[in-house]
């Protein structure tokens, strides 16, 4: 009684190889569909209308040796719909016929019903196995969607740590070489990215943004560093390796809190808002530490992170990259990014990487030292120092043993 169309021909002609074989939960896969929707043609509305037929089918899983035919009349779906309008409710089920997540089993006559001959069942309506069929489709889709997702949130948290290493730099460049009018410029071109963040950008204008801000940021360091300043930099490196060296070594990672170090820890106020982490950006300080000693500190990092590290937004994404291989999860760092903020967590996840064989579950360490963070109790600052103290120690005992052997020798 119904014309042929692709639909129909797409479900004929699938292989049954592509049958996954084992009992998928009904409502998972709705799930993974709703993820991956756009994937497959669908809307909202259509997914609603297969939620109410899925729950007409009596198991909770799809698959099995059980027929996946449901046969509700039009008056009951729209009434499991909360009332939707039948000509709605049908143009829904179109829709997810065409997207070959569903196929039409008619009577004879048109109707839906199931039929008993001894113990053969005959049933006339709506099949779900096209959709039990496209299952890992559906569940790659939607993985994929994850990623992307996932991409543009990083990519998203670096561009907005840029903006703010920038207007921090415009604020020092102000500072020691007043009066160009570069500084107005990155001061400018700051406030307009983050205006920009309040909105929900794409991957390509994220990829613009950043490529944007890192040659600013790249200028601005090549204006205020010069040879002369990069030695004082190093020397002062030295002085405080030095300084720090009388102290008595730390044997654990985790510093001796401090009350002085409870404003670098203090939580930050959390909203689903488009631009909060713009707005956050502006009340939330970066690390006291200088960016320097964290590098000097943590030489493992150039190990695993091949990447420059002159800027606080890249030793985020130092920390990114290696957080998966360390075994800590991703709402472990998200955690931790929220109540330490993304510089001090990065600081955080690189002084663990120093002292990785020494910690068993780098995952709880971190999410031990968040919640000291969120109760105010936690800097960074110790963490790093104590990092170089050791360093510096397993130095000057390398050159006590180089020198007696050399001794030793003559």
């Amino acid at each position: 009684m119904r014309p042929i169309s692709h639909a129909h021909l797409r479900v004929v002609e699938r292989p049954e190889a592509s049958v996954p074989g084992k009992p998928v939960n009904k409502w998972e896969l709705l799930r993974e569909l709703s993820k991956a929707q756009a994937a497959f043609g669908v809307s909202e509305r259509d997914l609603t209308v297969l939620q109410g037929l899925l729950s007409f089918f009596p198991d909770d899983a799809l698959g099995g040796n059980a027929e996946m035919v449901v046969f509700p009349s039009n008056k009951a779906i729209c009434e499991r719909l909360n009332g939707m309008p039948c000509s709605t409710m049908r143009r829904h089920l179109a829709r997810l016929i065409e997207a070959g997540l569903l196929m039409r089993r008619d009577s004879p006559n048109g109707k839906r019903y199931v039929r008993k001959h001894g113990e053969e069942r005959v049933a006339f309506g709506f099949d779900l196995s096209p959709l039990y069929c496209r299952s890992e489709e559906v569940a790659r889709a939607a993985e994929a969607v994850r990623e992307a997702e996932d991409r543009v949130r990083r990519l998203r948290e670096v561009v907005s740590l840029m903006r703010r290493d920038l207007a921090a730099l415009a604020e020092f460049g102000e500072e020691v070489q007043p009066g160009l009018g570069l500084w107005d410029q990155f001061r400018d071109k700051a406030v307009l990215t983050a205006r920009a963040l309040r909105r929900k950008l794409t991957l390509e204008e994220l990829s613009a943004y950043r490529t944007d801000l890192e040659a600013l940021l790249d200028h601005a360091r090549k204006v205020i560093d010069g040879p002369e300043t990069e030695e004082m930099n190093t020397n002062g490196a030295n002085i405080e390796r030095h300084h720090h060296n009388s102290n008595k070594e730390s044997i654990d990672l985790e510093p001796a809190l401090e009350k002085g170090g409870a404003a670098a820890g203090a939580p930050d106020v959390e909203t689903d808002a488009p631009g909060a982490d713009v707005e956050e950006a502006d009340t939330r300080r970066v690390p006291k530490i200088p960016l320097h000693l964290v590098i000097a500190g943590c030489p493992s990092l150039k190990t695993f992170y091949q990447g420059d590290i002159r800027h606080w937004h890249q030793l985020f994404d130092a920390a990114c990259h290696v957080r998966p291989a360390m075994g800590i999860s991703a709402s472990a760092w998200e955690e931790a990014q929220r109540f330490m903020g993304p510089e001090q967590a990065s600081i955080v996840v690189v002084a663990m990487l120093e002292r990785f064989a020494d910690i068993r579950s780098p995952g709880g360490y971190l999410r031990a030292l968040t919640s000291k963070a969120a109760a105010g109790e936690f800097s960074c600052g110790p963490m790093v120092m104590a990092l170089m103290s050791r360093r510096t120690a397993a130095q000057q005992l390398l050159s006590l043993s180089g020198a007696i052997t050399k001794f030793d020798a003559t």
